[in-house]
Parts: C-alpha cells; sequence; structure tokens
C-alpha cells in the first residue's frame, strides 16, 4: 500500500472506533472501559466470597433448623434438669446465630456487586466484609454441631420414649376393650361386678385425654397416663376373670369350715373327760391351765358359726372382700379352739408316758447336751466361756428337773416336761451359733 493510500485509511478506522470507546461513560451504556481487567477480577472475586457465605449461610440455617427439631423432641419427652439446660443452650446459641446472620445479610445488603460503576476498591471492601461474615457463620455452625453432638443421650432417650407412645395409648385402648369385654362376660355369668363396672367407668376421662393426644397433653404426660391406664384396666380384666372362680372358692370354704365348726363342737365335748382323767391322775400344776378349754371352744365354735353366716350373706350379695374377711375370722376361731382342744389330749399322753418312764426325757435331754459340749470342743483345748457357761448351766438344771420327780406322789410332771423342753431349746441356740461362727471363719 502506497503512504498515502495508509495515511487516508487511518481516520476511518479511528473514526469507527470512537464511539465504542466512550459507551458507557453515560448513564445507559455498557461498563467502563479503561481498567475494566482489574475491576472485574475484584468483581468475581466479591461475588465468589459472597456466594460462599450464602453457601455458609444455607448450611447454619439447616443445621439449625433440624436441631431444633432434636430440641423439641427432647423437650417434649424429658422434663429432666439436663433436659432444660439444653433447651436453655439452644436459647443461648439462637441468639449468636440471630447475630452472625444479621451481620452476613448487613453485609450482603451493604453491596450490590452487580452494580456497573462497581470500582475496584468497593469490591475489596465488599469481598473482606463477605468472607468476615463467612467466618463467623463457619465459626458458629461449629459451635453448633458441638452443641447437637453433646445432646447424643438426651436425644436417644427421648427417642426412644417417642417411639413407645403411639405403642403405649394403643397398648392401653386395647386392654379397656379387653376389660370391657371381660367385665360383660362376668355380668352374662350372673355375677354384678358392681366395683369393677366403677373402676372401668372412671378410665373414661383417661381414655378421653389420651384421644386427644400428645399435642394437646405433652408427650410425657400421655406415656404415663398410658401406662397407668394400661395397669389398671389389666387389674380390671383380671379381677372380672377371677369372679366365677372367686366365688365358687367361697362356696367351698364355706362349706369346708361349716365342717369343721360342727367337728368342733363334738370335739369339745370330749374334753371334760380327758380332764377329769388328768385331776384324778396327776399334779394341779400339770392341768390347771387347761381348765377353760371346754368353754372356750364352744364359745369359738358358736362365733365361727356366726362369721360364717355372715360371710354367706356377703357371698350371696356378691360383696366378695367382706365374704373373704368373715371366713378369715372363723378360721382363725376354729384354729385357735382346735389347738385348745387338741392340747388337752395331747398333755394327758405325753404326762402318761412321763409317768411312765421319765428317763427317756432325761437321757434326750442329757445327750443334746454332751453333743453341744463335743462340738464346742472340737478343734479346741479350752471350750469358749460363750459355750461352756450356758453348756455349764444346762447340766445342772438337768439335775435339778430330775429332782421334781422326787417331790411326792404326784409330782409336777409338767414342770418336769417343759424345763427339759426350754433346756434342749437352750442348748440348741447355743449349738446354731457356734456352727454359724465356724462357717464365716
Amino acid at each position: 500500500m502506497s503512504t498515502l493510500r495508509l495515511s487516508l485509511a487511518m481516520p476511518l478506522l479511528a473514526a469507527a472506533l470512537l464511539p465504542h470507546a466512550f459507551a458507557g461513560s453515560g448513564s445507559g451504556g455498557g461498563r467502563r472501559w479503561f481498567g475494566g481487567g482489574r475491576d472485574e477480577s475484584r468483581r468475581a472475586a466479591a461475588q465468589a466470597a459472597k456466594d460462599a457465605a450464602a453457601a455458609a449461610f444455607y448450611e447454619l440455617d439447616t443445621a439449625q433448623r433440624g436441631l431444633r427439631i432434636s430440641i423439641e423432641t427432647i423437650t417434649a419427652m424429658d422434663d429432666s434438669a439436663d433436659a432444660r439446660r439444653a433447651m436453655e443452650g439452644f436459647a443461648a446459641l439462637g441468639r449468636r446465630i440471630d447475630e452472625v446472620s444479621g451481620g452476613y445479610i448487613t453485609a450482603v445488603d451493604a453491596h450490590d456487586l452487580d452494580r456497573v460503576e462497581l470500582d475496584a476498591a468497593t469490591a475489596g471492601r465488599a469481598r473482606t466484609e463477605l468472607e468476615r461474615a463467612r467466618d463467623e457463620l463457619v465459626r458458629v455452625k461449629g459451635e453448633l454441631d458441638r452443641f447437637e453432638q453433646g445432646l447424643g443421650p438426651l436425644l436417644a432417650r427421648a427417642e426412644s420414649q417417642l417411639a413407645r407412645l403411639a405403642p403405649a395409648v394403643e397398648r392401653a385402648r386395647a386392654a379397656l376393650r379387653d376389660a370391657s369385654g371381660a367385665l360383660d362376660a362376668t355380668r352374662e355369668a350372673g355375677f354384678r361386678a358392681d366395683h369393677l363396672a366403677a373402676r372401668l367407668a372412671a378410665l373414661g376421662p383417661e381414655l378421653t385425654k389420651l384421644n386427644e393426644g400428645a399435642g394437646r397433653h405433652g408427650a410425657t404426660e400421655t406415656l404415663r397416663r398410658a401406662d397407668q391406664v394400661l395397669r389398671e384396666a389389666e387389674a380390671v380384666r383380671a379381677e372380672a376373670a377371677q369372679v366365677p372362680e372367686r366365688a365358687a372358692e367361697i362356696d367351698k370354704r364355706l362349706v369346708s369350715l361349716r365342717t369343721r365348726a360342727e367337728a368342733l363342737t363334738t370335739r369339745a365335748a370330749g374334753v371334760e373327760p380327758v380332764l377329769s382323767e388328768l385331776r384324778r391322775r396327776f399334779a394341779a400344776a400339770c392341768w390347771r391351765d387347761l381348765q377353760d378349754v371346754p368353754e372356750q371352744a364352744q364359745a369359738a365354735a358358736r362365733q365361727a358359726g356366726e362369721r360364717l353366716a355372715e360371710a354367706a350373706t356377703a357371698r350371696a350379695e356378691q360383696r366378695w372382700p367382706d365374704a373373704t374377711s368373715q371366713l378369715a375370722t372363723a378360721r382363725a376361731l376354729l384354729n385357735t379352739a382346735d389347738e385348745g382342744v387338741s392340747a388337752a389330749g395331747d398333755r394327758l399322753r405325753r404326762l402318761e408316758a412321763v409317768a411312765k418312764d421319765p428317763q427317756d426325757e432325761i437321757e434326750r435331754t442329757r445327750f443334746a447336751v454332751r453333743d453341744a459340749q463335743r462340738l464346742a470342743m472340737a478343734g479346741r483345748s479350752t471350750p469358749d466361756p460363750r459355750d461352756a457357761g450356758p453348756l455349764d448351766a444346762a447340766v445342772a438344771r438337768i439335775e435339778r428337773a430330775v429332782g421334781i420327780l422326787d417331790t411326792g406322789r404326784h409330782p409336777d410332771y409338767w414342770a418336769f416336761l417343759t424345763e427339759l423342753e426350754a433346756i434342749r431349746a437352750d442348748v440348741g441356740r447355743v449349738v446354731e451359733r457356734i456352727r454359724e461362727e465356724r462357717g464365716r471363719s
């Protein structure tokens, strides 16, 4: 190209580029042309800081929402001091989260990174503030994570209770249905079971509260109520099922105790001949304590009959506890009277045996003492004074008891027998103590 042609072309190229060079200097143009590379780089760095802060904010918000669910689970199921401290700790964390979240939002609102006239200095400040906000969000997120880890045992316990809630409520409802069915069956068998019906009716308001749910009454209270309703309903069902058996058992005991009362009356009449024999053959000390047995036995038989009549009335009116109580009283009366009647015949037999040959009782007691002495000396050169004293005393007591037999024509055989029995009992206690101490060594 010639010099002339080149000189003509250059003004045309400059004229073509001029409008683009000044574009953006006005209000409706594109970005500034001068220094555009450095500004764009800082704008991009600020935008990256903004995106990172936004991600940190989102992660913190998500973690807080999840932790709130855990805290609500714990506080719904646990009213312990640990649970209250956890709630207070979460509230403190919430205030800290609000603080750093507010700082993040302020930093975002303070800088419009899409603004056309954003310069490098402003972009740098935006980047710094947004990175600071992100660091705070991340730091608090770490605090929240550590707090959540510490909730592990509390949350596990609360979730375990929560898992029990629905099954517990359903078991309570099923128990009420079973109790109602058992009560209906008992009534169909001819038993009123009014007290059981009253107990079942008293559970009606509790069932209403169970149906209203944990949302109204709280999970812990609902779980407690479900367990209480279950126990009471099962008790009513069990008692309702036992009513026919209980009635049959009471009928059986009525027949048995009436038979005993009749037999006691007959046996009591035979005590007087036994007492006559005792009076004729033995000293008064041997039978004086039995003098009132016939009258006592007759009175006991009469009182037992009255209690049995009252028990029969209570049975007919289906007052089971009253019937059971009257039967127990009648049985106690008959037992006491039986013991007195039996004691008279037993006394005569024992006195006859010892009068015929007292040596058997003497030898039996001496053997017990000698056996205890051998045990006390086993493995020892000298006896323990705690053993020797009672055993030596027992030997002397035997001799004194034998002396009772030489007091006349009608010795006090009963005093002789009771003293030898007391000696054997005391020696037995010494033996028991020795064995216990050696067993521990």
